[in-house]
C-alpha cells in the first residue's frame, strides 16, 4: 500500500455533493420550464372558440364542421347537417361578417367534456367598415357550448344562443366591447 497518497475521503464526498446539488438543480429548472410551456385544457379551450370565430369571419364551414361533434345539436333539434346549411345560408345572407368573442366562461371542465359561455358581438357588411367612425351597435349573443374531447380534440357537442343587450353583457364583456368601439 502507497502511503504518499492519502486520499481525503471528506473533500471527495462533498464535492460529489456539490457536483449532484448542480445537477438536481439543472434537473429541477428543466423541469418546471418544459411544465410552463405546456398549455391548460382552459387555455386549449379558449384557443379553440377564438379559432371557431376566425373560421366563421373567413366564411370557413368547412373548418368549422370539422370541429362540430359528429352527434352534434342545437337547441332547436337541428343536427349537424341542418345547421352546415343554416350555416351556409347565413354567410350567404350577410357578406364581410366580423365576430369579436368578448368573453368565455368556462363552467365545467372535466377530462372528456366541458360547459362554456361566450358572449360574441356580430357585425356585417359596410358596418365592418364604419364600425368605429358611427359607434355602430352590434347584435351581441350569449352562447352556451357542451364540449366533449375526442382523440384529444375538442369538438362542439350543443349550442344554444340567445341575443342579449348591452346591459345584459357580463362586465369583462362590456370591458372588451368598449374598447372595441372606442365607447366612453
Amino acid at each position: 500500500m502507497n502511503t504518499n497518497k492519502k486520499i481525503n475521503y471528506s473533500l471527495v464526498l462533498s464535492d460529489y455533493l456539490q457536483k449532484s446539488r448542480i445537477i438536481l438543480f439543472v434537473f429541477v429548472v428543466l423541469l418546471f420550464l418544459t411544465s410552463c410551456g405546456k398549455k391548460s385544457e382552459e387555455d386549449l379551450i379558449l384557443e379553440f372558440m377564438e379559432d371557431i370565430g376566425r373560421f366563421a369571419e373567413k366564411k370557413d364551414l368547412d373548418s368549422i364542421m370539422l370541429n362540430l361533434a359528429a352527434d352534434y345539436t342545437d337547441f332547436k333539434g337541428r343536427d349537424k347537417w341542418r345547421s352546415k346549411a343554416m350555416i351556409d345560408q347565413y354567410f350567404k345572407q350577410y357578406r364581410g361578417i366580423v365576430i369579436h368573442v368578448l368573453s368565455s366562461r368556462i363552467e365545467e371542465i372535466k377530462p372528456l367534456e366541458a360547459s362554456i359561455q361566450t358572449e360574441v358581438a356580430l357585425s356585417s357588411g359596410i358596418a365592418k367598415v364604419f364600425r368605429k367612425l358611427v359607434k355602430f351597435s352590434t347584435d351581441n349573443y350569449r352562447l352556451k357550448i357542451k364540449l366533449i374531447k375526442r382523440n384529444k380534440k375538442w369538438k362542439i357537442k350543443y349550442a344554444e344562443w340567445k341575443y342579449v343587450s348591452l346591459e345584459e353583457l357580463y362586465p369583462e364583456s362590456l370591458s372588451i366591447f368598449n374598447k372595441i368601439f372606442k365607447i366612453d
